[in-house]
């Protein structure tokens, strides 16, 4: 007897051998079910060596309990003593699965399945799975033998005698012998429908590739044919009901269980289409029809019950289509946007614990292999396999996949899919999550050999794995491309030129052979330089395919790398900011624009980093001047001055699009900027205030040069259209009106000779030839036009305006507001303007009658010949002009009582006019989402093409570009467009009823 306070010899015995309740084990060691053996240490150390050992003997006893009588009992028990194979075996699963402990309770001779451990009981295949089916002859029969077979896969499974890749080919033999028998049964049960067709059962998925988990959906495609003579419409239905009933047979729930589901959505069409389709129908399908994922899923079919003859000529009548898919426009990016998709749509409580679908899982390794086996497939029939690691080892075999790399996948790939099967074997319940309990989390680790800490070295390894996948998947597609040229390790196999030009083709490149020298060029060597090449490049390769032209991005990751190639901080930025790469990378394969800015000074790629000298945050106005007028103090003379400040300028512009690059892609990071007004705000206002600083620098440069501190005139420049707006885009003219005022004591034509000069001289230096950008102004909003004078004093102004302002001057000043200058003569320009723009009580008929007249004048003449109205942006269909026209004509009317109104900016005009009741929620949301788009369409051709423009481009590459850029995934330029005319048709109907009174 223990002493009161000390714990007995047993118990201590029990938690050295890992229970976690030893009282409860004690009291079941002590019942008198294993009275017979509960002194022999061999079944403590048996018990000891489980995954879960209170699991496992709660399960012993429970299966003692249900033998029929003693001697039953006496047999087990001295079978587990006596027999180490079984005793391992038994144990084993009982430590594992409360499920197959459920099963041998409830059916208590089948641990006798378990005894036998002969040759052909370590690695049986489907023949042998079929002898165990044999005598199920209805769902309930079935389900049994299911299990007992199951119980000696586990078994080997938990002991080690077959590994991953063993147990998982088991699993599918086990499914194929499962189906064949659930087909016999569905065929006696209808003889009439069995006699008037062929039907062939083709297993899909992890089925099909003969790696299936324990408890996984069986993916399966069904083929129909008549008998010969036999009516090919009523074959069909019978092989559609034969279908139908062995699907049920399998998946429906019965007193024993259900075995797994049998999940025919795979087939043409998913659910919607018929279940049973003759070969010629599937083949006319998968010519005209499918999409790419679908030839993806055929990488694993295989024909596996029913009549094999009709399976294998399906198989070999669509194998050809599947190694063509490769060649399919926009293929890898269907891939990769196929596996986007399914990470955005895990529950975002659950991407912590999941095990297959989250990056660094299973599926980025099923996906990465198959993706290359598509690739690659067509030239090699060696790479042929549906089986993930026996495809994998093929790859790394060719060359396609760097041996190194090859190893740790399969590592982690094994480690990832061991786990997941000691998950679901627990409760035989089909689940990819890692549990959250504890003792569960203990159990799986004990069961993966880790003991001496197992939720903390389960975590650490499932962790480190997920780690190693998500870094091997982005480079696994890109290091061998660098291999092929680099030729640095001359004992490994590596891509021959012809896989490396197929693979450039997969990933969208129009030119491979260029794109294989500039690698070349870039990653060749044994220097520092090209080491630090050759581990950025496979990921940046990445990141250029996901863009509408892949070749541009790396022809200018070139460029700028041979620029920047000896300074010592270039590539140590792209090495060690994470951000800086890959906004590099989205910034040279966007268009022309960020790129031909970035070349005229390559040190501006320090911006894109997230380090001291980085930074995408557009800099505001009193900044920007701040720096141009310090630089145009150091300058010696004017065209020096303004080199500095449009220098000042090309850089901002860079920052600004690479800001605008950057959000409207997204990063892996940051997901793309939803709000689409927001990014044409901050581009507005932006490039708006940059020419502000850029024009306050060059007027302080002419100054300086003509007259030293003091001009004899005061002096500003009133932003006009869309400067004044701040709603400038990359490629947009100033839009101005100078206005002069003679300072005391100066004469008038001395003024005016000086102000002249000052415009004269800034329009000169502004658009002198240089690396940089001009900046073009456009003064023809001037009254007369062009026919006046290029600048006025305020008093000619005010006398202009008093006796012949027209209603469109009236219009074009609704934007009028003070740029660069004196800041109080242009203030009281404004005071002298504001009576026009806003008129006390608002527009007279006649006033309205020549805005709309003059609308309609314009929609007539100045839309260029054969330009597509739907598709203008300013002139267009529900384009610029015709929400800002609208806008400025509720402006003009009630802007002389509506504070809100008197803006220069439209969108905030817009809503101003909506707060006001002057229009409603649905009529202004609908103006400003076609005015947004229309602003975007217009900044994005001027990123694409590097000249401004108002139509969508032509080119099909520059298309879809902008297409990227708006959001639009691969291949759906259609719906970008479809969605523009939509979009800015409903404009047009409300401007129509708004402006017009239509």
């Amino acid at each position: 007897m223990t002493a009161p306070g000390r714990r007995s010899s047993t118990f201590t015995r029990l938690l050295r051998h890992g229970f976690t309740d030893p009282s409860a084990a004690e009291r079941l060691l002590e019942g008198p079910e294993l009275a017979p053996v509960r002194s022999d240490p061999v079944l403590l150390d048996a018990l000891g060596a489980t995954a879960d050992p209170d699991l496992a003997l709660l399960g012993l006893v429970r299966l003692v309990e249900a033998q029929d009588g003693h001697p039953a009992q006496r047999e087990l028990l001295d079978t587990l003593i006596a027999a180490k194979p079984l005793r391992d075996r038994l144990l084993g699963v009982l430590g594992a699965s409360a499920a197959l402990a459920d099963h041998l309770a409830r059916h208590p001779h089948d641990w006798q399945a378990l005894v036998t451990y002969e040759a052909q009981d370590l690695h049986p295949g489907v023949q042998e799975f079929e002898r165990g089916l044999a005598d199920a002859t209805d769902p309930v029969s079935l389900r049994v033998a299911y299990r007992r077979c199951m119980l000696s896969i586990a078994a080997r499974d938990v002991c080690g005698t077959t590994d991953l890749a063993q147990t998982a080919a088991e699993l599918a033999d086990l499914a194929t012998a499962t189906l064949r028998a659930a087909l016999a049964i569905a065929r006696a049960a209808a003889p009439d429908d069995a006699a008037l067709c062929r039907l062939a059962v083709i297993a899909m998925g992890k089925c099909g590739g003969h790696e299936l988990n324990y408890v996984s959906d069986v993916d399966v495609i069904f083929v129909g044919e008549g008998v010969e003579g036999a009516d090919e419409q009523k074959a069909v239905q019978a092989a559609t009901r034969l279908a139908s009933h062995m699907m049920r047979i399998c998946s429906e729930t019965t007193v024993e269980g259900s075995i797994w589901p049998v999940d025919a959505n795979l087939r043409p069409e998913g659910r919607n289409g018929p279940l049973v389709r003759t070969l010629s129908s599937h083949l006319a399908y998968y010519q005209r029809w499918a999409k790419t994922w679908e030839f993806q899923a055929l990488l694993k079919a295989r024909p596996v019950a029913g009549d094999l003859e009709l399976g294998e000529k399906y198989v070999a009548t669509l194998s050809p289509l599947v190694w063509q898919a490769a060649e399919r426009e926009n293929f890898v990016a269907d891939v990769q946007k196929m596996r986007r998709r399914v990470v955005e749509n895990i529950p975002a409580a659950e991407i912590e614990r999941e095990l297959k679908l989250a990056p660094g899982g299973l599926r980025d390794v099923e996906f990465a292999v198959q993706l290359l086996q598509l690739v690659h497939g067509r030239a090699d029939t060696s790479l042929r396999s549906g089986t993930t690691l026996d495809a994998l080892k093929a790859l790394a075999a060719g060359g396609y996949v760097g041996r190194a790399d090859a190893v740790q996948l399969d590592d982690a790939y094994r480690f990832l899919r061991t786990m997941e099967h000691r998950i679901q074997l627990f409760r035989l319940r089909r689940t990819h999550l890692v549990p959250e309990d504890q003792a569960d989390l203990r159990r799986i680790g004990r069961s993966l050999g880790l003991r001496a800490d197992p939720v903390k070295e389960l975590n650490r390894e499932w962790k480190r794995h997920a780690a190693m996948v998500r870094r091997l998947h982005e480079k696994l597609f890109y290091r061998p491309l660098l291999d092929a040229v680099a030729q640095l390790a001359p004992v490994e196999a590596r891509l021959s030129p012809d896989a490396a030009r197929e693979r450039l083709i997969a990933l969208g490149y129009a030119d491979p052979a260029a794109a294989l020298r500039h690698l070349e060029a870039l990653a060749s060597g044994v220097s520092r330089k090209a080491a630090i090449q050759r581990t950025l490049l496979p990921v940046l390769l990445g990141w250029f395919a996901d863009s509408a032209d892949p070749d541009a991005g790396l022809l200018n990751f070139r460029k700028v790398s041979d620029a920047l190639g000896k300074t010592p901080w270039y590539l140590r930025l792209l090495r060690d900011e994470g951000a800086a790469a890959e906004n590099l990378a989205r910034v040279l394969s966007a268009g022309r624009l960020a790129p031909d800015l970035l070349m005229r000074a390559p040190e501006a790629v320090a911006l894109l980093g997230d380090g001291e000298g980085g930074g995408l945050e557009p800099r505001d106005r009193a900044h920007l001047e701040q720096e141009i007028l310090a630089a145009v103090r150091r300058a010696d003379g004017g065209e020096q001055a303004v080199t500095a400040a449009r220098g000042v300028r090309r850089r901002e512009l860079f920052r600004t699009a690479a800001t605008d690059i950057i959000a409207s892609y997204g990063t892996e990071e940051t997901p793309a900027v939803a709000d689409q007004g927001a990014l044409v705000d901050l581009v507005g206002g932006a490039v708006s205030d940059l020419t502000a600083a850029t024009l306050a620098g060059t007027l302080r440069a002419v100054v300086r040069d003509g007259w030293g501190d003091t001009l004899p005139t005061r002096f500003s420049v009133i932003g006009m259209g869309r400067f004044g707006g701040h709603e400038l885009g990359y490629g947009s003219d100033a839009d101005v009106l100078f206005v002069h005022e003679p300072r005391e004591g100066v004469a008038e034509q001395e003024a005016s000779r000086a102000a002249n000069a000052v415009v004269s001289e800034m329009r000169r230096l502004l658009q002198l030839p240089s690396a940089d950008p001009p900046l073009l102004i456009d003064a023809d909003l001037r009254p007369e036009g062009k026919s006046g004078p290029l600048v006025r004093s305020l008093n000619s102004y005010e006398a202009y305006y008093r006796r012949w302002s027209l209603v469109w001057e009236s219009q074009a000043l609704l934007r009028a507001e003070v740029v660069a200058g004196d800041a109080d003569l242009g203030s009281r320009f404004i005071e002298l303007v504001d009576p026009l723009r806003y008129p006390a009580e608002g527009l007279g008929e006649e006033a309205v009658r020549e805005i709309r007249r003059l609308k309609a004048r314009m929609e007539t003449e100045r839309l260029p010949r054969g330009a597509d109205p739907t598709l203008h942006t300013k002139l267009g269909r529900g384009g610029l002009s015709d929400v800002e026209w609208t806008v400025q004509l509720i402006q003009l009317q009630h802007g002389w009582v509506e504070p809100g109104l008197r803006t220069t900016r439209t969108r905030e005009a817009l809503a101003a006019a909506c707060a006001a009741d002057l229009l409603s929620a649905e009529y202004a949301a609908t103006l400003d989402e076609a005015w947004v788009l229309a602003t975007r369409v217009r900044n994005a051709v001027m990123l694409v093409r590097g000249r401004a423009g108002d139509t969508f481009p032509s080119d099909g590459r520059e298309l879809a570009a902008v297409g990227r850029y708006l959001g639009y995934d691969p291949g759906h330029v259609g719906d970008m467009l479809d969605d523009y005319r939509r979009t800015t048709r409903r404009a047009r109907a409300v401007v129509d009823e708004l402006f017009y009174g239509a």
